[in-house]
């Protein structure tokens, strides 16, 4: 980075480095940046406040953060990337066995998922939290489904709450599959801090934990992170991620990155094409 004549980092500079920073960080303190950029405080706190009038971060206490992106709701979201999370849903069904206990949280792609299970398996014992989930797996008679009590939140088609984080809390199950708002090197992560719970408690009660996230969800930090990649066993998107802390995090973990094709199920894996059924 360019520095000017005296050594010191101008405004630009500064703000530039700030946002930088927060791209690899979720949270920065404003004590850790004046010592860095060897400036005051004062000018850390003006330089927060110019670059959050500008939507490119959020201030907290005593620093700053990502600015947190609202996730649109359940229908919106269920309109887009149709494609995308239909070749998601193919991959991993591809992978569920018949008579499987699964637990399978709320969301879009997991509604997809849901759909596409009813269609080729038989025998499945699952749990949800999900209404939409739970409706689209009734349309297999051989299913059992156990819908979850708990507070209905109808803008996201599930329940949640203590009760519900209770409930999971008895069961275990091979795999639990999971949506996301975003994912990071962190970890993975939901915008409602309620239902980010439920799924916590799901994730610690299978042997397999499969997470679903299409690629607009890549180097995205939400609300609150549920799952770390130590959790993880599989992460099933339809980019690759590039983001160099990601591709890190799975491979010091172990987590098996599969990369649909498309909506036919294929898998993207060392540039060969498996498919998926």
């Amino acid at each position: 980075m360019n520095t000017s004549k005296k050594g010191k980092l101008s405004k630009s500079e500064r703000q530039e480095l700030i946002t930088s920073r927060l791209r690899n960080s979720p949270a920065l303190r404003v004590s850790e940046l004046a010592s860095e950029i060897k400036v005051s405080t004062e000018t850390i706190r003006r330089d927060l406040a110019e670059l959050e009038e500008r939507g490119l971060i959020s201030r907290t206490y005593g620093g700053a953060a990502r600015p947190m992106e609202p996730e649109p709701g359940y229908d919106e979201r269920d309109r887009l990337f149709t494609r995308e999370r239909e070749g998601i849903a193919m991959a991993i069904c591809s992978e569920v066995k018949d008579g499987e206990v699964l637990i399978i949280g709320s969301g879009a792609t997991t509604g997809r998922i849901a759909t596409r299970l009813a269609a080729v398996r038989r025998g499945l014992k699952i749990f949800t939290d999900s209404t939409a989930v739970a409706a689209a797996l009734s349309q297999n008679p051989t299913f059992r489904i156990r819908l979850l009590p708990g507070i209905y939140n109808g803008d996201e088609r599930c329940v949640c709450g203590p009760e519900t984080v209770a409930a999971v809390c008895r069961i275990f199950a091979n795999t639990a599959i999971l949506g996301a708002s975003g994912f990071t090197g962190n970890g993975v992560s939901n915008a409602d801090a309620d239902i980010a719970e439920t799924y916590a408690a799901m994730a610690s009660r299978a042997s397999r934990v499969v997470i679903a996230a299409d690629h607009s969800k890549t180097a995205r930090e939400s609300v609150l992170t549920y799952c770390t990649w130590d959790q993880v066993s599989e992460l099933v998107t339809d980019m690759a991620p590039s983001d160099p802390d990601i591709l890190a995090a799975l491979k010091s973990h172990g987590v098996q990155l599969k990369v649909t094709s498309g909506h036919d199920g294929g898998i993207l894996e060392e540039g060969r094409l498996h498919l998926g059924f």
